[in-house]
């Protein structure tokens, strides 16, 4: 047999079972029961997975989902972005990373289905939780309770893309791919804030939706007073424990987080495979049948899109794809094959409640019977620490701490969440093609600069005799709001004193006579701030210039949408503590930079004779603008700018936006483990890395934004960076490793219903991206070989099997080898040997 085939044959089993759906019937009745999601009169087991078409480009699309359905998804999720729909009342745009409609298609062209969580609130880290800011400007209107202003507003958004649904015959009933539809999201949290008018809510909201007659079940996600016919779900890090409000609901699970989200000043969040796969496979032991990964793809907050305060761009979140369209191993592979083996138990686990038996302290079975004789079983150790022998039906188990194993006969092991053999991934090969050193893109006498001058810089600034709030005076056009006015120091008084400004966030530059004299800001969790500055002054009038900027405006909470930010304080204090409040005099402010008024970042105005141009750029400074030219690597995957040498501001490619940058906001020193024990439950500050260091340095541009020749890039700096520093990356490819022994399952692949394993051993299997080649081996040793991915070494027991890998893979996509003494000799009889394989992928 082809040593592809395996892997061949497991991804034809789980396209086949996804577009059956939809391949075959014109129309589809969706409905539900106690157990299960019903379509077309049979309960389903669904994998999903979320994909938000904003956070990635229309022409990766299709390659995203082809990865998720290779991944073993039946289903995509995404929500739907207001604000970007509707981004003036009544005025809509679907286009570009917007079409949803085209979004949608692209899935349903998959073969896969696609539930659609319409909200219309969103939070999702998404700048102001998806709600359009005009929204706030109505008159009287609060969000998200009982306020006829507010309910109108949503009704007809809501309505709006139903109704577009339906005209472009997307429900599955019109034979389109849309099995599911949301309304609200994790109210639950926030209710409490808002009392009785909060549970009035919730009804009004659960009768709005099924109003707007979609002919496919609602689902209100983390609400547990969601009204019939409404199907509350679970959203966390664990949802086996999870009870619907009626037993008539089946147990669904729409948020099962992979990782978490990055914000700038902090660590960046990882979440164990093991762990994942544990409480996914704990999920569908008891009872669940719909499980949705959030984020399955989590990519790129794009422009000014991350919500706030101060999330990052890099929207990764751990995903199995992650934020550039690779697949991320072992996370990716280890999941496909969890989802394959629960694929296998399908036909009991839609037959039957499952029976539970307790095997011992913290072990214990479900079992799911087809017949009296016909069985599939989950094993579960859920000790945090003890590994243990088990019975059961006669026949002894080995589980590790906090995992389950997986058999689809009531008999043979299948999967162990635990057991992870499949492409461990050591590096991902981002090579630099262009540094300092190479001249060839990023030249240090290619770049031209325009430097900002510190306040008010146009016609259209205006005077109040007090501090504004920032959001309701940039109604978030920009991020940049200036606070100017005048300090007069008398021939008495001191000229020395101390500046105490206080800010709701989420940073702010202070200039004292137009000189950089202080910078502060906040964090995620508390975007407020205080500077407390000594400065001098001179006798006579003083300028006083605040540029006060937004990092995303709040997306989550009670109340959100009223949360302020901006410069509420200004006070001055002298050495004799005599105070002076300066928050009631005059100020003049200005929304905006000049820059962004002049369109810098526009490509029609690259050859302004606003630039500056010399043949070394000024570095170090604050408030520049720097414009340079590039060539983009050859290839075709996505490119990355390296913004390390940077402090904080805004990158442009060909007018395009990547987003905000802040590579100067390091993350505490403390807090990270070098290696996390994925054992007992997780939070998302359990496995933190990069501790001391940005959270980002690596900002995405897709292929997509640029072309051969010349490309265009440009920088907001606020703080002072060395732009030519800066370099465009390109990945080129990965080191992959497989780790497998003779006693572990033989893979999900190679089990056949009703018929078993045969005589099939345990196999290494290893998987490049699409269109990359094994082109290396690096190490193979059959016996007791040591160490992890990226450094084995041999062990005392060992055979030189180089030549029989590279036999089978080099040149291959994907390969796989026999782990078995008949295949690779026996180096030592007697002694249980491993297979350990790394190998280069490349393109």
């Amino acid at each position: 047999m082809d040593m592809k085939t395996p892997l061949s044959l497991a991804l034809v089993f789980v396209s086949v079972f996804a577009v059956f759906c939809f391949d075959h019937a014109l129309s589809t009745t969706v409905t539900y029961d106690h157990r299960a999601l019903v379509i077309d009169g049979k309960r389903r087991v669904l994998q999903s997975g979320s994909i938000h078409y904003p956070r990635s480009t229309p022409e990766v699309w299709p390659e995203l989902i082809r990865k998720s359905k290779e991944g073993g998804l039946d289903v995509i999720e995404t929500y739907v972005f207001w604000n970007y729909h509707e981004p003036v009342r009544g005025e809509y745009y679907f286009e570009g990373r917007f079409d949803l409609v085209k979004f949608v298609r692209t899935v349903q062209e998959a073969g896969l289905m696609v539930h659609l969580r319409i909200g219309p609130y969103a939070c999702a880290e998404w700048n102001y939780g998806g709600f359009p800011l005009w929204l706030h400007f109505i008159p009287g209107i609060q969000f998200r309770t009982t306020n006829d202003l507010f309910k109108k507003e949503m009704l007809r958004f809501l309505a709006k893309i139903v109704g577009l649904m339906k005209e472009e015959k997307l429900f599955a009933s019109q034979g389109g791919p849309i099995i599911l539809a949301q309304v609200e999201n994790e109210y639950e949290l926030v209710e409490w804030a808002y009392g009785v008018a909060g549970e009035l809510y919730v009804n009004w909201a659960a009768e709005a939706a099924i109003s707007l007659n979609t002919t496919v079940p609602w689902v209100m996600c983390r609400q547990e007073d969601a009204p019939d016919p409404i199907i509350n779900t679970c959203n966390g890090f664990y949802c086996d424990q999870f009870t619907p409000n009626s037993p008539s609901k089946p147990k669904m699970w729409t948020e099962n987080y992979s990782g978490w989200f990055k914000s700038f000043g902090y660590p960046i969040p990882h979440r164990p495979v093991e762990d994942l796969a544990f409480a996914v496979a704990r999920f569908f032991e008891m009872g669940g049948t719909f499980h949705n990964y959030y984020m399955y793809f989590g990519g790129t907050n794009f422009g000014r899109t991350a919500g706030g305060p101060l999330v990052a761009t890099s929207y990764d979140y751990d995903a199995p794809i992650d934020e550039y369209g690779f697949i991320r191993q072992p996370k990716w592979g280890h999941l496909r094959d969890l989802h394959l083996a629960i694929k296998h138990c399908e036909e009991y686990l839609i037959r039957s409640d499952p029976t539970h038996q307790q095997l011992g302290h913290n072990l214990e079975a479900h079992i799911y019977y087809k017949s009296s004789n016909k069985c599939a079983a989950f094993l579960a150790n859920y000790d945090s620490e003890l590994d243990a022998n088990v019975t059961f039906n006669g026949n002894l188990y080995f589980l590790p701490a906090w995992s389950v194993s997986i058999l689809p006969d009531c008999k043979n092991v299948i999967f162990n969440t635990a057991k992870v053999f499949h492409d461990l991934v050591v590096s991902q090969r981002i090579l630099a093609h262009t540094t300092t050193a190479n001249k060839l893109i990023l030249s240090a006498t290619s770049w031209s600069w325009y430097m900002e001058k510190p306040g008010v810089w146009g016609n259209n600034s205006f005077t109040e005799s007090r501090l504004l709030e920032q959001i309701n005076t940039t109604k978030d056009t920009s991020d940049y709001l200036w606070y100017t006015t005048s300090i007069n120091i008398m021939p008495v008084q001191s000229k020395e004193v101390l500046l105490l400004i206080e800010s709701l966030g989420h940073a702010a530059l202070i200039f004292v006579n137009k000189r950089l004299v202080a910078f502060g800001y906040g964090n995620h969790d508390d975007a407020s701030f205080s500077i407390n500055e000594k400065i001098s002054l001179v006798q006579g009038n003083n300028t006083l210039d605040i540029l006060s900027m937004m990092v995303g405006l709040q997306n989550f909470g009670p109340w959100f949408d009223v949360q302020g930010a901006g410069i509420f304080s200004v006070v001055l204090i002298d050495p004799w503590n005599n105070k002076y409040d300066v928050s009631a005099e005059e100020w003049t402010y200005q929304v905006g930079l000049e820059g962004e008024y002049l369109g810098l970042d526009k490509v029609i105005h690259a050859n302004s004779s606003l630039w500056i141009k010399g043949s070394v750029p000024p570095i170090n400074k604050t408030l520049i603008w720097y414009k340079v030219s590039f060539l983009a690597p050859q290839g075709n995957g996505p490119l990355a700018l390296n913004l390390t040498s940077m402090g904080k501001g805004q990158a442009w490619v060909n007018g395009q936006s990547i987003g905000r940058y802040w590579p100067a906001y390091l993350s505490p020193s403390q807090g990270c483990t070098e290696n996390c024990d994925y054992r007992g439950e997780y939070d998302s500050t359990k496995c933190q890395k990069n501790c001391g260091q940005p959270a980002q340095t690596l900002y995405h541009v897709p292929r997509s934004w640029v072309h051969p020749g010349q490309n265009l890039l440009v920088l907001h700096e606020e703080l002072g960076g060395d732009p030519t520093k800066i370099s465009v990356l390109t990945r080129s490819g990965q080191e992959i490793c497989s780790f497998v022994s003779e006693d572990d399952p033989q893979p999900a692949d190679f089990w056949i219903p009703n018929m078993g394993f045969g005589s099939r051993s345990p196999e290494a299997q290893l998987t490049c991206e699409q269109g990359w080649h094994i082109t290396s081996i690096n190490f193979a040793s059959f016996g007791s070989p040591q160490g992890n991915c990226g450094a084995f070494s041999v062990g005392t027991c060992h055979a030189n099997i180089l030549s029989i890998v590279q036999k089978a893979c080099i040149g291959e996509e994907q390969c796989s080898v026999p782990v078995s003494t008949a295949n690779l000799g026996d180096p030592c009889p007697g002694v249980l040997k491993t297979l350990a394989i790394e190998a280069i992928c490349s393109d």
